[in-house]
This record gives C-alpha cells, sequence and structure tokens, in this order.
C-alpha cells in the first residue's frame, strides 16, 4: 500500500492481512518522515519504504491516486511473489485466499463490503460487524431517501480491488490491470473473497475527509452527491451519514435476505498485539 494515515490504521493493516497468510507486506509512507517508519520497519515480513525524493526521482506524481499506481507497477515489475495485491490502509481482504490463488488466471478481482456504523461496537481503530455490497438494484433500500445519489449502490467504488499475477506483463492500475493496452478481465468476483472496505464507517473521521473527497478523492465525479453535501451544514453532514450508514433494523434485515449484506469481526487490537508479540529483525 501507499499510505499516509495513523499509525495504528497502518499497524491494523500489516497486522491483519499477515494474519491471514500474506507473505510479504511492503507499506510505501506518502511522507517520508511518517514517525510510523521506524516501527513498522522492525517487524518481520514487512518492508518500510520512505517515499521521498530519491525514491521518486525527478517528478514526484502529484494526484495520490498516480502514486499508488506507480508504486504497484514497480513492485509488480520486480515481482517478488507469485501474486501481489495493491490495497489501501481501510481495505481488508477476508476469506480463503489460498483456494482462490490456486488458479493460473491474470488477475482475480475482489468484491467490495463497505462497512457500516455501529455506535454500541468498543472501539477496534476500524470499528464494524456489518458491511454492505453494491446494492444498485436495492438503492432506496440501502440509501433510503438519498437512492439517487449513489447510482453504483455503494457510497465508495464498486469496482473492489484485484490481486495480480506476477510474470504476466501486466500494468496494474489501482481497480484493475492493463496489458498492451486492453484492460484484464479476470476473474470475476466469487463469494469466496471479499473486501471489507472502511470508507466511512466512523461518522467523524468521514466528516473530517469529506472536502478532499468531494475535489479530489471518491466523490469528486459525482456531481449530484458533492453538489447536495456542499449545501449541508455539520449537522446536516452528520445527519446524512446516519441515514445513509445506519439502516434501521427492517432494512438491515432485508439486505441480509439479498444477501446484501454480511458480518465480520476482524478484532484489529489483539491482531496487533499479536504482531508486536512476534520476534522482531
Amino acid at each position: 500500500m501507499t499510505v499516509r494515515a495513523p499509525a495504528d490504521q497502518v499497524l491494523a493493516f500489516v497486522a491483519h492481512h499477515l494474519s491471514i497468510g500474506a507473505a510479504h507486506v511492503w507499506v510505501h509512507f506518502d511522507d517520508p518522515e511518517d514517525p510510523a517508519f521506524e516501527r513498522l520497519e522492525r517487524i518481520p515480513d514487512v518492508t518500510a519504504i520512505r517515499c521521498d525524493a530519491r525514491w521518486w526521482g525527478p517528478t514526484r506524481p502529484e494526484r495520490h491516486q498516480n502514486r499508488q499506481s506507480r508504486n504497484i507497477l514497480r513492485l509488480y515489475r520486480q515481482a517478488p511473489l507469485p501474486w501481489i495485491a495493491h490495497l489501501d490502509v481501510d481495505e481488508f481482504i477476508t476469506g480463503d485466499v489460498a483456494r482462490v490463488l490456486a488458479t493460473d488466471a491474470d488477475m482475480i478481482r475482489i468484491r467490495p463490503w463497505e462497512a457500516l456504523h455501529d455506535p454500541a461496537l468498543p472501539d477496534d481503530i476500524f470499528t464494524a460487524r456489518h458491511f454492505r455490497a453494491a446494492a444498485a438494484s436495492a438503492r432506496r433500500l440501502a440509501f433510503g431517501r438519498h437512492a439517487d445519489l449513489f447510482p453504483s449502490g455503494m457510497v465508495s467504488h464498486p469496482q473492489g480491488k484485484a490481486i495480480f499475477r506476477t510474470g504476466r506483463g501486466l500494468e496494474p492500475r489501482i481497480h484493475g490491470a492493463f496489458r498492451d493496452g486492453q484492460r484484464v478481465e479476470g476473474i470475476g468476483f466469487t463469494e469466496t473473497l471479499a473486501l471489507l472496505h472502511f470508507h466511512a464507517e466512523d461518522p467523524a473521521r468521514w466528516a473530517d475527509r469529506l472536502h478532499f473527497r468531494l475535489t479530489r478523492g471518491a466523490y469528486a465525479g459525482n456531481a449530484a452527491l458533492r453538489d447536495h453535501l456542499l449545501a449541508l451544514d455539520e449537522d446536516g453532514i452528520l445527519a446524512f451519514h446516519a441515514e445513509t450508514h445506519m439502516p434501521p433494523p427492517d432494512r438491515m434485515a432485508e439486505l441480509a435476505r439479498l444477501g446484501l449484506l454480511r458480518q465480520a469481526d476482524l478484532t484489529l487490537r489483539r491482531k496487533i498485539e499479536n504482531l508486536c508479540e512476534r520476534p522482531t529483525s
């Protein structure tokens, strides 16, 4: 990953993916002076990288998406492992990864599930127990009166992320890959794998990042959503979050019946404790 986030979030990401069998995690620090660097570089099976002027060379890409793409492409060309995934710090793979990777495909897509907000849960860094899939055919059920603002059926990206087979001449991107200028299809979504995306499960954290997402991030291309949110005051923004990320019990039950809701408890704090107990290199 290419990351600019609090240290506990970075540790949670690393601890979780090592716990499910990742052979190695590469953490590219978008801020080369990030104090979390020293903590990460001592953990076995982790490579911490300062993305400083020496790393980028003459030109540092201005957009964070381009920096992410350059980093995954560089790593893919080195091919240190047969399979490599590029994720964000708030994205967590779950499922039988080994079973899915027992294939000769070039690329495997991971279906995204967005975390919902539950104020009753104890803090776990990224805190959620229910996750909603893309509900394009059930938008009114998922988002109530705001359904028309989410044509894809998700607040964030419905494309998910991918795991890339190295040595196949791919050009990995954030949500997929190209080869010789043609988009690679790969294996589509499977119920065996899930990408749990903590895009907006925390209302305060979501509101804090809202301006960036509206101008340069996930919502910049959704004019209706952008205009609606820009017209709201602080209370209106939090009310909007509650309406879209805290469905009432009857709607939750119907989402589950339709196969659009799943449950998971990642126990991230416990995984970090286990990670910190490992011998350091």
